[in-house]
């Protein structure tokens, strides 16, 4: 890593702090997992008394499911993108939301809607996915391509991907392993290798600065990808309105 991205790490860790780092490491390591979470959350990091103007937000993965359960899961995300579904809300495998629940949401607004839509793959598997895992992903990208939102891939737990990776991680990008299944899923999903990024697993308390770089990059990009489709869904809106 170079002095500059160094510079740009300590920039943003002074707005951000460690306790941001801490959590979306935290969050990465959870959706990287065969995560069994069946609830709708929705996180916030706070700064002093308020909030930082974004959000991030969780729900079950695809990993553990069976076909039946996928396409209803695929029907209640594709309403959680459009805004419908509250923070809360417990999936159900054998049925998709009802416009009736008490967390379905009849007018969503623009902070409701998701702005950036980021698959989380633990890229320690030596199978990255099932056909019917990859399937589902490119049901739900059907439909967030649609709607115009932004997708990023994230892979997590680099470090246990290769050893080059787990004694150095300025090697990440000089591992041929992790190379190969990064650019398997973009083929296979098809997400872009310049919208997919890597971090590594932080193992005890203490941060690196070289791992930050990948953490703050992903999580820059991220941000920046959200804030352009807001930017332009709102333009659009005000756009319509002027036209009537």
């Amino acid at each position: 890593m170079n002095h500059r991205s160094e510079s740009k790490t300590s920039i943003w860790r002074v707005v951000f702090g460690n306790i941001t780092l801490q959590f979306f490491h935290r969050q990465l390591t959870t959706l990287a997992s065969d995560c069994l979470t069946a609830k709708y959350t929705t996180y916030r990091i706070r700064k002093g008394n308020a909030c930082y103007p974004f959000v991030f937000t969780d729900m079950m993965g695809l990993q553990m499911m069976n076909r039946r359960n996928r396409k209803i899961h695929v029907k209640d995300v594709k309403r959680l993108l459009k805004g419908h579904i509250k923070d809360g809300y417990t999936f159900n495998a054998e049925c998709k939301i009802s416009k009736e629940d008490q967390y379905y949401n009849q007018t969503p607004t623009a902070s409701d809607k998701v702005h950036v839509l980021v698959f989380v793959i633990d890229a320690n598997r030596k199978a990255l996915m099932k056909n019917e895992a990859v399937e589902t992903i490119q049901d739900i990208k059907d439909e967030a391509n649609e709607l115009g939102i932004p997708q990023v891939a994230i892979f997590s737990k680099i470090d246990d991907t290769a050893a080059e990776i787990k004694e150095d991680v300025k090697n990440v990008y000089k591992s041929e392993m992790l190379k190969e299944r990064m650019e398997q899923f973009s083929a296979d999903v098809g997400i872009p290798m310049n919208c997919s990024f890597a971090v590594q697993n932080y193992t005890d308390i203490n941060f690196n600065n070289d791992a930050d770089v990948l953490l703050l990059s992903a999580l820059r990009h991220i941000i920046d990808f959200g804030d352009d489709f807001l930017t332009k869904m709102l333009e659009d809106q005000e756009h319509e309105l002027n036209s009537v």
